[in-house]
């Protein structure tokens, strides 16, 4: 019994060592990480974004954020290594050696005499028929009876004074840290064991993996639908109007399984008739179009009125019911719009380039929705080609009070923000007729707008100039920079009700052509990754060039210097083309901000192939949808007519005249500054 119980306590001690071994050093450093880390607020501070409660640090968001998989993983194993310390103590109290003579209380050696007496003594107080305890009458069968027994026969007593054991000379004994039920095979205890090993070894598994590949088969890495992205595939057009984008984000395969209850008919029939403008129905034939529109699948009227009624603020009229499909509506909207611009810029066509257009419409569908502000306020009017939706971005700002900016020449938003303080201030009181309060929410928010430059370079490496033909590597620095000196933040959108980190999307394009030759997202909010992401790239092509160590460590700082001050590293490869100049516009748009794109227009001169070898091949880089199996892509050569907003990314004659004005030094293919921003399109034009 006492071998059984020590070699429970072996296996015990065993388990919290290996427990112990890596929990300590991890807690260290999680407490110490935590412990270096500055808090910094990162978002809006507006009276808006409070009043959200998105960034409220109550109670329950302290423990939910707190409740992570890996903080809750620690305090369990914490927990656990307390209770088996506990354990283990009270065991190997209870495991103790026998000993007659501590029994008996007397020192090694006693008489014969002595050794009567102290037993005498003690079944006195602990014999059955003196003391009707029963932990006294086991004590006394146990210890007391055989440590007399030990201590009285001359055997035994010599064999414990010489070997210190009552039946003399033991073998060389050894435990197994394992628990006694593990040892023990015979009866239920062998079926326990069975059990457990079938369960944890094939059933646990074979569990694991059929939710995985059940889950897996049905949703790709960003969790979004296979069908979504099969759906999307589909219907990606290259002429797909800004306006039509909606059509197609709504057909995820995600919001087509939402339910459509009988009791949500006369809620959306209300939201209908407030949303009604923004429908973009033929006011002509208005009984035809309404319904056409109620004719379409139930699904797609109620995404769309949704949504209709996010981007015109009309959600206070929904139903509870309505709401919390609204609200799951939002959580999945940014994840899907990125999945439908990767499908933009699949490359597609015989030169494997993706498509402009589209991809344009939908970070502009996404800028409206974290914004929540309609599409229709993109038309272009009184002079602004951009409309006024940067404007109803702004806290506290309605049409009217734009209108009554606008009084004061204040068209543009980009104007707005080229003012100073104490001129703006003076605007906001006094003609748009804001309170101090107000104002002061504005310039919060006008301070957490970013500001982003390009520097593009692009060329062949190794080689002088670009032939056709050639692999051309596409480096590109994208500069951020905000008023309050942050380069890691979150959106001021008081309307969306989840947190949403910034992205920006880096296209390379041929505007004229509507081709985008590389596409890459940017993230500003991990600096750590970013810089080792740029000192990699950096210290690969010096390699590549055959730098020596000294210039590779020179130029690897310069890179984590730029990354610190708010720069990120874009690199890409495509294929030279044929041998011309050619036009190309990089795109930085934000999927979050309205009105703080940046367009950089460069050329691009590829000469006629001269070196020998063959062409250089470049894979195809970025997302391969799934989409593409079994999908045959339908060419339209009709151009689709719409009489709604155009996009300001697509209007090529503003290209054209950005062209003549040749803003920045403009290298073969490469471009330092001089970024054209699309805020100043309209006030330049």
């Amino acid at each position: 019994m006492a071998a059984a119980e020590e070699n429970t306590s072996l296996f015990l001690i065993f388990i919290l060592t290996m427990i112990a071994l890596p929990l300590v050093p991890y807690t260290i450093m999680r407490l110490c990480r935590a412990a270096s880390e500055k808090v910094k607020t990162i978002h809006c501070r507006c009276s808006g974004c409070r009043r959200s409660g998105k960034y409220r640090k109550s109670i329950y968001k302290r423990i939910s954020n707190f409740s992570t998989c890996s903080n809750l993983t620690i305090v369990l194993l914490w927990i656990v290594m307390i209770f088996l310390v506990y354990y283990i103590k009270h065991v190997s109290r209870e495991v103790q050696v026998f000993e007659p003579f501590s029994i008996l209380g007397l020192e090694p050696g006693a008489s014969e005499s002595e050794i009567k007496k102290s037993y005498r003594r003690l079944s006195i107080q602990y014999h059955p028929d003196k003391n009707p305890d029963p932990e006294a009458h086991k004590y006394f069968v146990e210890y007391i009876s055989k440590a007399y027994q030990a201590l009285t026969d001359p055997v035994s007593r010599e064999n414990y004074e010489k070997y210190g054991h009552p039946d003399g000379r033991q073998g060389l004994q050894m435990g197994i840290a394992l628990p006694k039920f593990l040892l023990n095979i015979d009866g239920a205890s062998g079926g326990i064991m069975l059990l457990g090993i079938v369960g944890f070894c094939i059933l646990l598994p074979l569990m694991i993996a059929v939710i995985y590949l059940s889950r897996s088969s049905k949703y790709t890495g960003n969790y979004v639908m296979h069908q979504t992205l099969s759906t999307y595939y589909y219907f990606m057009k290259p002429s797909l109007a800004p306006s039509k984008v909606m059509d197609v984000f709504i057909k995820a395969a995600e919001y087509m399984e939402m339910p459509v209850r009988r009791s949500d008919d006369e809620p959306l029939q209300k939201l209908f008739v407030a949303v009604r403008s923004e429908l973009n129905l033929d006011l002509k034939n208005i009984k035809t179009e309404q319904a056409k529109f109620w004719k379409q699948h139930p699904s797609l009227v109620k995404m769309e009125l949704l949504i209709q009624a996010h981007l015109t603020r009309e959600s206070f009229a929904l139903t509870p019911a309505l709401l919390k499909d609204y609200r799951h509506m939002l959580e999945l909207a940014p994840r899907l719009l990125e999945e439908l611009v990767k499908i933009a810029v699949l490359p597609r066509n015989p030169h494997g380039f993706g498509w402009l257009r589209p991809a344009t419409g939908v970070i502009e569908l996404s800028q409206n929705i974290i914004q929540a502000v309609p599409l229709s306020a993109r038309k272009a009017s009184g002079g602004n080609s951009e409309g006024i939706a940067p404007f109803l971005q702004l806290p506290h700002f309605t049409e009217a009070t734009v209108k009554k900016i606008a009084r004061k020449k204040i068209r543009a938003f980009q104007e707005l923000c080229d003012m100073s303080v104490e001129d703006r201030a003076t605007l906001l009181t006094q003609v748009a007729g804001l309170s101090e309060e107000q104002a002061c929410d504005v310039e919060l928010v006008l301070e957490m707008i970013p500001s982003i430059e390009v520097d593009i370079k692009c060329e062949t490496e190794g080689e002088e100039g670009i032939q056709e033909g050639d692999v051309v590597t596409m480096y590109a620095w994208v500069s951020l920079q905000r008023r309050n000196g942050l380069t890691a933040a979150l959106p001021h959108c008081p309307n969306f009700p989840f947190h949403k980190e910034e992205n920006f999307w880096l296209l390379l394009a041929d505007a004229a052509s509507n081709d985008v030759w590389l596409s890459q997202k940017v993230s500003f909010m991990d600096e750590a990754t970013a810089i080792t992401a740029a000192s990699k790239a950096i210290q690969e092509t010096q390699e590549a060039l055959g730098a020596s160590a000294k210039e590779i460590g020179i130029a690897v700082r310069e890179a984590i210097d730029r990354v610190k001050k708010g720069s990120r590293l874009v690199m890409g490869k495509f294929q030279a083309p044929a041998e011309g100049t050619h036009n190309l516009t990089s795109f930085c748009l934000c999927d979050s901000w309205i009105g703080c794109d940046t367009k950089t227009s460069f050329k691009l001169k590829v000469l006629k192939r001269s070196r020998a070898g063959t062409r250089g091949h470049v894979p195809e880089e970025g997302p391969v949808a799934a989409a593409e199996d079994g999908i045959e892509e339908e060419e339209e050569e009709e151009e689709e007519e719409y009489d709604d907003y155009e996009s300001e990314y697509s209007d090529d004659e503003e290209d054209e005249k950005n062209k003549g004005k040749g803003k920045g030094k403009v290298a073969n293919g490469a471009v330092h500054q001089g970024a054209d921003s699309d805020i100043d399109s309209g006030s330049d034009e």
